[in-house]
């Protein structure tokens, strides 16, 4: 991704392995880091970004808007499901329960859209479902429907799915697994009706589930710009009646952007110009005021100053 006019004092990139102290182990993703010592667990949204498995780049403002919608919706859905939040540490960075990860990514979606829609397209099951026939493209479906994918080594593309395959080849245990798809649906269902009166739909997410043993807990990321999709409620049913593409508050502009250029996630990356990047970190500001309702104000932390409090957490506690 074209990087011409960011400034590094704003963008969090990560963590080199010269920087963590000993006795930290130190986890890099595509987007988030995790530094872990004893019992005590930083997640760090960067602020880089991805798309079809990729690191693409840096989005302005990205890991912030990530990290406290994480915060607004782990704490608004605590009565739903127990997740693993503790508190926030940095704008960028949030303090949590270590636990044993499953490795699938939950997606539940509500309308027919995305990679989804060009399943059906294609006349092929969306993770072993069998959508109904005649459905439009951002259609809604008659209720919300779980469709799994694999949690794939970095660089390798996650694969679609069935719930009977996860139990049948003992991915996740059967109780748990049908634990986890009830905690999705319920997680989906508080999520679409918080933002349904901010006058959003939430379209389809992806969850992450694991045990802290004890129970089972939603983990790293909800509901944000990156793991979801939302479109604006009030031009929804206009668009969709015309055939056109809804209003967008989320990544797809990104992907998008990238499939006009053919690209898919298979070999080198077109350069995206700074003007996506800037509407792409605008659409991560306006996705944060309006689900949460509140001013994304300037912490005043610059990047560089961030990584030193986190480290020093980590190293030290406090």
């Amino acid at each position: 991704m074209s990087e011409r006019g960011v400034d590094d004092r704003a963008v969090l990139r990560g963590f080199e392995p010269s920087d963590i102290p000993t006795g930290v182990t130190h986890y890099r993703g595509k987007v988030r880091e995790v530094l872990t010592r004893g019992d005590e667990m930083v997640i760090v949204a960067t602020d880089r970004v991805s798309a079809f498995d990729r690191v693409l780049g840096v989005v302005p403002r990205k890991g912030e808007v990530l990290n406290r919608i994480s915060e607004f919706w782990f704490r608004a859905t605590a009565d739903v499901c127990a997740n693993h939040y503790r508190r926030v540490l940095t704008p960028r960075s949030m303090l949590v329960t270590p636990c044993r990860v499953y490795p699938v990514e939950v997606v539940v979606r509500g309308y027919l859209t995305g990679s989804a829609w060009r399943e059906y397209a294609a006349g092929r099951p969306v993770s072993g479902v069998t959508v109904p026939p005649g459905m439009r493209e951002n259609q809604e479906f008659s209720g919300a429907i779980i469709t799994p994918s694999t949690k794939e080594n970095d660089g390798d593309h996650d694969r679609p799915i069935s719930c009977a395959d996860i139990v049948a080849t003992g991915i996740v245990p059967a109780d748990d697994w049908a634990a986890i798809e009830r905690s999705a649906l319920a997680l989906f269902a508080r999520g679409q009706e918080i933002a349904r009166a901010n006058g959003l739909i939430l379209v389809d997410t992806k969850y992450e589930f694991g045990h802290d043993g004890e129970r089972i807990v939603v983990v790293d990321e909800m509901h944000t710009p990156d793991s979801s999709r939302f479109w604006y409620a009030s031009t929804y049913a206009e668009r969709f009646a015309a055939g056109e593409r809804p209003d967008e508050l989320d990544k797809e502009y990104l992907r998008r952007t990238l499939m006009e250029c053919g690209y898919t996630g298979d070999g080198e990356p077109p350069e995206i110009p700074m003007t996506v990047v800037s509407e792409l970190s605008a659409k991560y500001v306006a996705a944060f005021e309006t689900i949460t309702r509140e001013k994304l104000s300037d912490s005043g932390l610059d990047a560089e100053a961030e990584k030193k409090r986190i480290l020093s957490y980590v190293n030290e506690g406090s």
